[in-house]
């Protein structure tokens, strides 16, 4: 009797569990925009609600550059179309999602859909990542976050990858190339979120390369301060051209903070 009431339990609690899972994974329903981006022969895309945004013009949640050209159903001449009647997709790994509207000065304007993919969610559960709802797997289909992007991140020996900042990964772009240019300048490898910091303020190879050639051995956050308070290598040089000695990093940050250079 125990062992049957166990059993029962055990079968409530997978049912329970399937049905939240199911619930999370429901399709997402929203108004989308598609219009020319700034950047020439690209796309961008603003998906929102009505509360988000009352007007309906540019708001909400921004999309565009490389994952929209993967966009079919839709090209930039047919924005040239008033009033032609598009269904814009874009099928990713995590789920697909559509943008049905009409075209009206130059911009698609209409209803959206995306309906996620479960089995993303078992591609990367088995990578270890886990916590996935529909609307940060919509994400991920906008953003181009796929299973083999985090895999080669895991490759790589990247520390600290969380489904969370694999989205920022890839909105910044960065990939192991870009961890491996630190290690080959004699850095340990920085984990996810320094590279997020690193990217973020711009610091890049050469620059950290010019750093050095003016006797600097500047630490990771380091870089990151130098291209917060704007240390170039010309300001260095300018520094020490007005009598500044002993220069650091840090006593260089304090130049700025005061505006002793100015």
């Amino acid at each position: 009797m125990y062992e049957s009431r166990q059993f029962a339990l055990l079968i409530a609690i997978a049912a329970s569990a399937f049905a939240v899972n199911a619930q999370s994974l429901a399709p997402i329903r929203a108004k989308c925009e598609i219009s020319p981006s700034k950047e020439a022969g690209k796309f961008s895309l603003h998906v929102f609600d009505n509360e988000q945004c009352p007007t309906g013009r540019h708001c909400g949640s921004n999309f565009g550059q490389e994952p929209l050209s993967h966009l079919t159903g839709i090209t930039l001449a047919d924005l040239d179309r008033d009033g032609a009647h598009l269904t814009a997709t874009l099928a990713g790994e995590a789920g697909t999602f559509i943008c049905t509207g009409s075209v009206h000065e130059h911009e698609l304007y209409g209803d959206a859909l995306f309906t996620p993919d479960s089995t993303f969610v078992d591609r990367m559960a088995k990578l270890g990542f886990t916590g996935y709802d529909s609307e940060k797997l919509e994400a991920c289909t906008l953003l181009d976050v796929t299973s083999d992007f985090a895999r080669s991140l895991q490759q790589a020996g990247i520390k600290g990858v969380t489904a969370d900042n694999l989205i920022a990964l890839r909105i910044f772009k960065i990939d192991p190339a870009y961890a491996q240019s630190f290690v080959a300048l004699g850095y340990e490898q920085p984990d996810a979120d320094k590279l997020i910091a690193l990217k973020v303020q711009g610091v890049n190879p050469d620059e950290v390369r010019q750093i050095r050639a003016l006797g600097f051995q500047p630490t990771l956050d380091e870089l990151i301060q130098i291209r917060i308070f704007r240390i170039t290598p010309d300001f260095i040089q300018r520094m020490k051209d007005r009598g500044f000695k002993n220069l650091t990093i840090s006593k260089l940050v304090q130049i700025r903070i005061f505006k002793l250079a100015d």
